[in-house]
């Protein structure tokens, strides 16, 4: 009995072996990239947290920078985000208080820059749409009207549509475009939610523009203007 367990013991032992020689590489290999690749992913995890955590740093030298009105230093923190962690959220965040600080500085083309930078670097859709939505605001300011429709014409988030379509309008009323601004603000009657404060100031264009609003989310021209 021993030498039959003994000879069956053998024969699993050269299947075992016949199949390890055939197959052990192959699965070895398999497991290092598994391995390496769990290793890898532990490493860019940490990566991204080191990244995370350094441009903060940076975009609160940027904030602090604003926050003096030091215009030299606040390219230079600037500079240093768009340089190293052009891919953070805190980029844009930076981004975005660069360009309120050159607003009130005056200064419209750094603005329009910063605000760019944002729309094309930006990952992040909030971070973008704010950015498009002011950048329209500026080039407003600019009475470049033609390049604030077309930015304001582009693709948004759902929750900012009605926000651009409104901005849509009041450049479309500065081009003397009344039937086309209209039709803008009710874009944005029908999409701003009715519990948001700002869609009664869309409602008071409108009716400026002899149009009824009604909480049915209809907005048509009064019997007067018709």
């Amino acid at each position: 009995m021993a030498t039959h367990l003994d000879l069956e013991e053998q024969e699993q032992l050269d299947q075992i072996k016949h199949f390890w020689n055939k197959w052990g590489t192959p699965i070895t290999g398999v497991a290092v990239i598994v391995m390496g690749g769990f290793a890898t992913w532990n490493g860019w995890q940490m990566w991204q947290q080191r990244q995370a955590v350094q441009a903060s740093a940076l975009a609160d030298v940027v904030a602090v920078a604003v926050e003096s009105g030091d215009q030299a230093r606040v390219a230079q923190a600037f500079d240093a985000v768009k340089a190293d962690y052009a891919g953070t959220l805190q980029a844009g965040h930076a981004a975005l208080l660069v360009a309120q600080s050159s607003v009130k500085a005056g200064k419209l083309p750094e603005a329009k820059s910063a605000l760019q930078w944002v729309v094309d670097h930006t990952k992040d859709e909030g971070y973008q749409a704010t950015a498009k939505l002011r950048l329209a605001a500026v080039l407003m300011e600019e009475k470049d009207l033609e390049a604030a429709a077309a930015v304001l014409r582009g693709s948004f988030p759902a929750e900012f549509k009605g926000l651009a379509a409104d901005r849509l309008g009041d450049v479309l009323q500065q081009q003397g475009k009344t039937s086309e601004a209209i039709t803008a603000y009710q874009e944005a009657w029908k999409l701003l939610d009715p519990q948001v404060d700002y869609r009664a100031l869309v409602g008071f264009k409108l009716n400026a523009l002899g149009v009824a609003t009604s909480e049915s989310g209809m907005a048509t021209l009064t019997e007067t203007n018709k």
